[in-house]
This record gives structure tokens, sequence and C-alpha cells, in this order.
């Protein structure tokens, strides 16, 4: 793989900055504790089993982390923001790996055995990036972290107050996912004043190739997917409604910037989130 950095030194001090930005922010008002910040003794041991079946494929997702960080740092180690978010990032999503476990176990929808033979088929293949450099991997790592905080405010929703711990954890996370997506807009931003032709280049590709991370290498992966469509958590329609347009939105771009055809909902995998 091409370890590339197209960035210039301005925009690495922007991407410096933003990361600190995110990061104070993070500390005085995201962070969150897993033992005590879950009402853990309102688990509710007759959440239907569907509902623990997704939470289930969220948890395997999570448990790719090795991969995730470790085949992206190559390639944004020598650009310090970029680093220090993907650390950080890192140490969000394996909280999020924990207290989904936490919730299976304690909740009695799975045993500690059952988790562990999840643990073990969970990463027997192995992830690889879907873009070959940093400002392709923005792309993609933005609309992915959008679609991820969408599959996990759509399951709370379906959720409602039928199990307050599950709920809040729903919520935690949505809000970490959220705090993500917004740190890469502001990247994406930094790469349109440095270089708008090239950056919506590789967004076109990501947008007309967008596919969640690994959720073809987890086990009986078409049920899985089947499932998230079926509840009406992530679909190619809500990809287009609730991801890309508002992404096109956001960063201001003009459809026709990105030809018409580049924008056709595409069929895609319904799948679960990293």
């Amino acid at each position: 793989m091409a370890v590339t950095v197209p960035d210039g030194p301005a925009l690495n001090a922007g991407i410096w900055k933003l990361y600190r930005e995110f990061f104070e922010l993070a500390e005085r008002r995201r962070r969150w504790v897993l033992e005590t910040d879950v009402p853990w003794d309102q688990c509710n041991p007759n959440t239907p089993p569907e509902i623990a079946d997704v939470v289930e494929s969220f948890c395997a997702v999570e448990l790719f982390l090795p991969d995730f960080v470790g085949k992206a740092l190559p390639m944004a180690r020598t650009v310090r923001g970029r680093a220090w978010f993907l650390a950080n990032w890192g140490y969000e999503e394996s909280k999020h790996s924990l207290v989904l476990q936490e919730w299976l176990l304690r909740s009695g929808a799975r045993t500690e055995n059952q988790l562990e033979e999840v643990a073990n088929w969970a990463v027997v293949g192995e992830w690889q990036l879907p873009q070959d450099d940093v400002r392709g991997m923005t792309c993609y790592t933005m609309c992915q972290e959008l679609a991820t905080w969408l599959h996990y405010r759509n399951l709370r929703l379906l959720l409602g107050n039928t199990d307050p711990a599950l709920n809040k954890i729903l919520s935690l996370i949505s809000i970490d996912e959220r705090a993500h997506y917004d740190f890469y807009v502001k990247v994406m931003k930094l790469h349109l004043a440095d270089d708008r032709a090239g950056t919506l280049e590789q967004l076109k590709r990501v947008l007309n190739g967008f596919a969640m991370p690994v959720t073809h290498l987890l086990a009986d992966s078409a049920r899985r997917t089947a499932a998230v469509k079926n509840m009406n958590i992530f679909n190619e329609a809500l990809f287009y409604s609730d991801v890309l347009v508002p992404i096109l939105t956001t960063l201001g771009i003009d459809k026709a910037e990105l030809r018409n055809r580049a924008l056709q909902k595409k069929s895609l995998p319904p799948t679960t989130p990293r």
C-alpha cells in the first residue's frame, strides 16, 4: 500500500489545531465512565432477542479495532494531528466495544462463553483499508462515521425506553460517533480549501463505492445485514438521505460538482457499523 501524505505545513498545522480543539472539548464535556455512567440496574432481561443480535453484531465489528488503528496509523504517522486523533479514536472505540459487551452480559442476552466465541470468530478475517492515502481515508472515514452514528441513533429510536441501560449506552456512543464525524468534516474543509478539485474527485469515488467496514467478514454476515435492513436501521435509502445529502450540504458542495451520475442512489448492502 502506498503511504502518501499530500499535506503541506499549513494543512498539517490546521489539522493539529483541530485535534487540540477536539481533545479539549472531549475532556471537558464528553468523557464517560463505563461503570458509573450507565444505569446497569435497569438492564431489561426481556429486551427482544433481535435487538440483542444487532448489539452483538455492532460489538463484533468493534473487535476489528487492531485493524482499524494498526493499518491507518502508518499512513498518518508523520502528521501529528492525524496520528494523535487516531490514538484517541482507538481509545474511544475500545470503550464502545467494552460497554456493548457488558450490556450483553448484564442483560443476560449472552454468556461469557458466547462472547468468547464472538471474539474468536469475529477476527478470523483481516480488514484492509478501502483507500490508499490519507485524503482518501479522510473522505471515507467522514462518511463512515456519520453512517455509524446513524446506526446507533436508529437502534436507539427503535428501542425506545424499554431498556434504560441500553438506551443510555446507545446515547453515549452516538455522541462519540458524532464528534468523530464533526472532526473529519473540519479536516475535509481544510482539504477542500487546499485542493478542491482533487478532494472532490476522491470524495466522488468514495461515495460511489461506499460500504461500511468489515461486515462482510462477520460470521453469518448475510443474516446480520438483512436484520439491520429489515429493522430500518440502515439501508441504501437512509445512506442517501441521512449520510450523502447532509455531507454535501455541510461541506457546501453542489451536487453538480460531483456530476449527477455520482449522486445516484446506490444499491448498497445494508451494513452494521464499524
